[in-house]
């Protein structure tokens, strides 16, 4: 008889390698999805705030009255938070320049955040400054110590510039360079005296603290400004005491072409010398002697 073979055995099936490295490709797959999540999740959001300036107070050429009235029918209808917290910040306008130890006392317990001064002198248009103030009047009068030094530099500064041979071969800019050493060293003077020169606050507390506030003597507007996330993107405008009608920059006797800029921008302690726009920048050009708001 013959023998034949027994049948070769059928071979693998040729689908079993394949789904195996399919199911190890989806585990991989899998575990790069959760680290990528988890480091996604650690990391810190974007700043969405970044390039955007809120603006607070009465626009330069703007009505006083109608700025008032719109800051007190603003606080009126401020509504309470659903949820407690630090409450809303808020700009103060005072009816009149104040010493650091006025303006604490106008304020009462109102938490504060800074303060906006300028030295009153007449004819003569001269530096706000903001300063950083949590605790008053002591921050207030530390503050004004330190724009005091930098205004002694800012004085010395004009003096030599006055005296260097390009002044005296321009009288104009000469001019210029006095006036600048004259109303500098002023305000470096008044600051250290802890002179009456706060005229404005920004304040953060709930709606009914900030209307009680606004009925304190002194006290001539609250503006609040539920909107302002980051003080140092708010740029605060308030009225000036002895601005009634217009919102307008002093007259200053002292230039032939008064000039106009900004210097209460992104301060987040004390405002550093910043020429107005328009005018000439510091350095090896002529200065301008007298930044107003």
């Amino acid at each position: 008889m013959t023998r034949h073979p027994p049948p070769p055995e059928p071979p693998a099936s040729p689908t079993r390698r394949p789904a195996v490295l399919t199911w190890i490709a989806l585990a991989c797959a899998f575990a790069v999805l959760l680290v990528a999540v988890a480091q996604r999740r650690d990391a810190p959001a974007g700043d969405r705030t970044v390039g955007e300036v809120t603006r607070v107070g009465v626009a330069d050429g703007g009505s006083v009255p109608d700025y008032l009235r719109a800051a007190a029918a603003e606080l009126a209808g401020l509504a309470a938070p659903a949820t407690p917290g630090p409450g809303d910040y808020a700009l103060v306008s005072f009816g009149t320049y104040l010493t650091p130890a006025r303006a604490a006392a106008a304020l009462g317990d109102t938490p504060v955040a800074a303060v906006l001064a300028r030295v009153p002198l007449a004819g003569r248009q001269t530096e706000i400054v903001r300063i950083a103030a949590l605790r008053l009047p002591d921050d207030v009068v530390a503050g004004m110590a330190e724009v005091a030094t930098r205004k002694d530099r800012e004085a010395a500064d004009y003096r030599a510039r006055a005296a260097a041979p390009a002044a005296s071969a321009d009288p104009e800019a000469g001019r210029v360079y006095a006036t600048g050493a004259a109303v500098a060293a002023r305000e470096a003077a008044a600051y250290r005296a802890g002179c009456a020169c706060v005229y404005a606050a920004v304040v953060r507390a709930a709606p009914d603290v900030l209307r009680a506030l606004a009925g304190q003597p002194g006290v001539r507007a609250v503006d609040p400004a539920p909107e302002v996330i980051r003080l140092d993107r708010a740029v605060f405008t308030p009225p000036l005491p002895e601005q009634r009608d217009v919102a307008r920059p002093p007259v200053d006797s002292g230039l032939a072409a008064p000039a106009v800029g900004d210097s209460s921008e992104a301060a987040p302690t004390v405002s550093g010398f910043s020429p107005p726009s328009g005018a000439t920048p510091t350095g090896r050009d002529r200065p301008n002697p007298a930044p107003t708001s």
